[in-house]
């Protein structure tokens, strides 16, 4: 009986690991590993996301473009739910200063690819972050 009970745990953790694993709330870093930036529902139906660590790189970058304090800048505004596992919404760039119209699409429970892009769509970049 004991070891039926600690298998049901055991499981009932893992699936508890697994559902929140295949959400896009939790902690994101960027592929150079110069910020981290963590994801959270905003309003009803919004996904929202703030930096709540920067390395001193992108301090000193942000810095230059006019953003005096970088942690607690919101990154992610106003993401709504576009299709399975894809949001859209407006990033904010800030050694550029500027929001562009954004893509997010959860690739796997732990990869993210965040998309931008200008001109009506006609130059994007990309990039996926990781799960911390």
């Amino acid at each position: 009986m004991k070891a039926l009970v600690m298998a049901l745990l055991l499981t009932l953790s893992s699936s508890a690991n697994a559902a929140t694993a295949a959400t896009p709330i939790g902690l994101w870093q960027n592929p150079k590993g110069t910020i981290v930036v963590q994801t959270r529902r905003c309003g009803q139906q919004l996904l929202c996301g703030s930096i709540v660590w920067a390395g001193p790189r992108a301090i000193a970058d942000a810095r230059d473009a006019g953003v005096d304090t970088l942690v607690g800048t919101e990154l992610l505004s106003d993401y709504r739910a576009s299709g399975a596992g894809r949001w859209t919404g407006r990033v904010y760039v800030p050694d550029q200063g500027r929001h562009f119209y954004s893509t997010i699409e959860l690739r796997t429970p732990n990869s993210l690819r965040i998309s931008g892009c200008i001109l009506g769509g006609l130059i994007c970049k990309r990039q996926e972050w990781t799960r911390k």
